[in-house]
């Protein structure tokens, strides 16, 4: 049982890491959070800060509304990865998130939404650990 633990430990830091590679690539331009939030504190203000449910109402729909939020003015999206359990969230969440998987959407695709909308807005990713876990054992 160890060691299948750690061998799927393993490939799961060395798929994350190759994900990760794969998708800073695309936003080697882009400015990192710290920077954003400093750019908000030194102007005075408060940073607008909104959250999707990736997926919800659907994938293309998602890449559009992450535009729109930027052109919104957002200075950084928090994205929803979808789960099956989301239990520490609210119905809202809870319904977004069965909405997108039911449309089969994951974390992979997740990452390919946030992709082509080419956002220039910081993301984060807002997920519980068994998306992650999931998407390391098809790595």
């Amino acid at each position: 049982m160890a060691s299948a633990l750690a061998t799927t430990s393993s490939s799961l830091s060395q798929g994350l890491r190759s994900a990760q590679a794969e998708f800073r690539e695309g936003f080697l331009n882009q400015p990192t959070i710290e920077e954003r939030f400093a750019t908000v504190r030194n102007a005075g203000r408060r940073a607008f800060v909104p959250y999707i449910t990736a997926g919800d109402p659907s994938p293309a729909r998602t890449v559009d509304l992450l535009r729109g939020l930027e052109d919104a003015g957002a200075d950084v999206i928090e994205v929803g990865v979808p789960f099956s359990d989301p239990m520490a969230d609210g119905p809202v969440i809870q319904a977004s998130s069965q909405r997108a998987l039911q449309q089969g959407v994951r974390l992979d695709g997740v990452l390919d939404m946030i992709v082509q909308a080419g956002l220039a807005t910081p993301i984060v990713l807002f997920s519980y650990l068994n998306p992650i876990i999931a998407a390391g054992k098809t790595v």
